[in-house]
């Protein structure tokens, strides 16, 4: 198991790696987070959802998705409360403070979805949340020290020492630790290196002569992670927009409770694209020719955001200046003209007006659609590929048009004049074909070819590459092996 020594110093991208070194050595391997909180997620082929980190570590173990692989996800709708997915079914809504008495019970369900995903693998490689130094948290703890004791796991920590201080973190977080938990501790390992790597050969020294830890590793930083899907809002700081003289503009409000924002990720790796990422107190730039509503954890809530920024008079009058408007699951919701939660499912029941772009309306209520599909792109004739993850259902003349057609069935809408269109599928520029026709029609000339998922899996075999070259690997192992 790998535990950071705060929130973002790599663990997700460390566990990948070391799942794809592992993979390829014939070794059957499987990812596990006992608890994760993002709201960008994956479904999964038993038709539940997990952290979209965890998708990705599949993906580089060679395996299909699983909801064991994340049992408790935590998916932020306010800023003290989440929805509760557990074993990839929505469980319940709840605050922060009332999560913790809720932790006694997940705890069952954690370790059993441990020893399901652990029946014929021969690794499972698991990724803490957060930090175990965490003391407020430690009592019922699911998500490191906790599940590490109560399922018996050994541990490794992940210090960052690009944000400073890695030295502190580390012997800081082993000081805060119980006996029982140092005494699981396999190692540690350093992320993000920038420079000559012996200039941390004395820190090395320090850390051991104050925790008794070895070093298994001083990784570099590893530039390619941008060219990999983003787990959590976090990353959305790391977004910049690209050179100036890019042909295609495309602009995306951060909303505030913005979700499965990976989809912009094919976008963001095309040559061709500059992608801004519009946050609060910035107006939505007037010459883009493309503005993407994402998806959102709570439409409405998201829609009096939208007005509190002025973003729906920018987007109204980008569609006046013959701009085109796109919006994907949530951001599709939004075009419509009101959206209603009489349940209260995302919040206080009620409903907003929605921007009015398209003639329908949606009401939140019934099953949560998990599923895999693909069809076929109406204006472009292209396939596409994505999933849907969605609650309510969405009615009204303007999906008489629809952008996308699955099984014979209508997915979304497109406007008349074919400048405002939306759809629930998630995933859907990961497509080549229609990605580089859409981006085509947007601009007025051919865009070039890029095989974005081939790109993924060679940047995750270049991760694998390099944090092989700078890590013990095979010391790794043993320790799991507990030798």
């Amino acid at each position: 198991m790998l535990q950071g020594t705060g929130s973002d110093v790599g663990k997700s991208l460390l566990v990948a790696a070391l799942c794809r070194v592992y993979a390829r050595r014939g070794l059957s391997v499987r990812p596990f987070k006992p608890q994760n909180m993002s709201n960008n997620a994956a479904v999964t082929a038993d038709g539940g959802e997990i952290g979209r980190a965890q998708a990705l570590q599949a993906r580089a173990c060679g395996v299909a998705l699983a909801s064991d692989m994340n049992p408790v996800l935590l998916k932020p709708e306010t800023e003290t409360g989440a929805q509760v997915v557990v074993q990839g079914k929505m469980w319940c809504q709840a605050a922060a403070r009332d999560y913790q008495a809720l932790k006694p019970q997940l705890l069952e369900k954690v370790l059993e979805s441990y020893e399901r995903l652990g029946e014929g693998a021969d690794l499972v490689v698991i990724e803490g949340a957060g930090s175990p130094a965490e003391l407020n948290l430690r009592a019922g703890d699911i998500a490191n020290m906790g599940f590490a004791e109560a399922a018996d796991v050994p541990v490794l920590l992940v210090g960052d020492i690009d944000r400073g201080g890695v030295i502190a973190q580390i012997v800081g977080t082993h000081a805060l630790l119980s006996e029982s938990e140092r005494g699981r501790l396999g190692g540690y390992l350093v992320n993000k290196f920038r420079g000559d790597l012996s200039l941390f050969d004395g820190g090395i020294d320090i850390i051991g002569q104050r925790t008794g830890l070895e070093s298994l590793g001083v990784v570099p930083y590893f530039s390619g992670a941008r060219r990999l899907p983003a787990e959590d809002a976090v990353a959305l700081e790391g977004y910049r927009a690209a050179a100036e003289n890019r042909p295609i503009r495309i602009a995306v409000p951060v909303l505030s409770r913005i979700a499965n924002f990976d989809d912009l990720d094919p976008l963001i790796a095309m040559p061709e694209v500059r992608l801004d990422m519009v946050r609060a107190g910035e107006a939505i730039p007037g010459d883009c020719q493309l503005v993407i509503l994402p998806g959102s954890k709570s439409t409405r809530g998201d829609l009096d955001f939208l007005r509190g920024q002025g973003w729906d008079v920018d987007i109204l009058a980008h569609h006046r200046r013959g701009g085109t408007v796109l919006g994907i699951c949530g951001g599709y919701q939004m075009l419509g003209t009101v959206v209603r939660d009489p349940e209260g499912i995302e919040g206080p029941a009620g409903e907003t007006p929605g921007l009015g772009l398209l003639d329908f309306t949606t009401e939140l209520g019934g099953e949560k659609s998990l599923v895999e599909v693909a069809g076929r792109e109406q204006t472009s004739g292209e396939n596409v590929r994505g999933f849907r993850m969605h609650i309510g259902r969405s009615a009204g003349p303007a999906l008489e048009r629809p952008m996308v057609m699955i099984d014979g069935a209508g997915e979304g809408a497109v406007s008349l004049d074919g400048r405002v269109l939306g759809c629930y599928l998630h995933g859907l520029f990961a497509a080549d074909d229609f990605r580089a026709a859409f981006l085509g029609r947007l601009s007025g000339h051919q865009v070039g070819a890029l095989a974005y998922e081939d790109e993924v899996e060679a940047v995750l075999d270049d991760l694998a590459d390099h944090v092989a070259a700078h890590v013990a690997t095979d010391k790794i192992l043993e320790v799991a092996r507990g030798r």
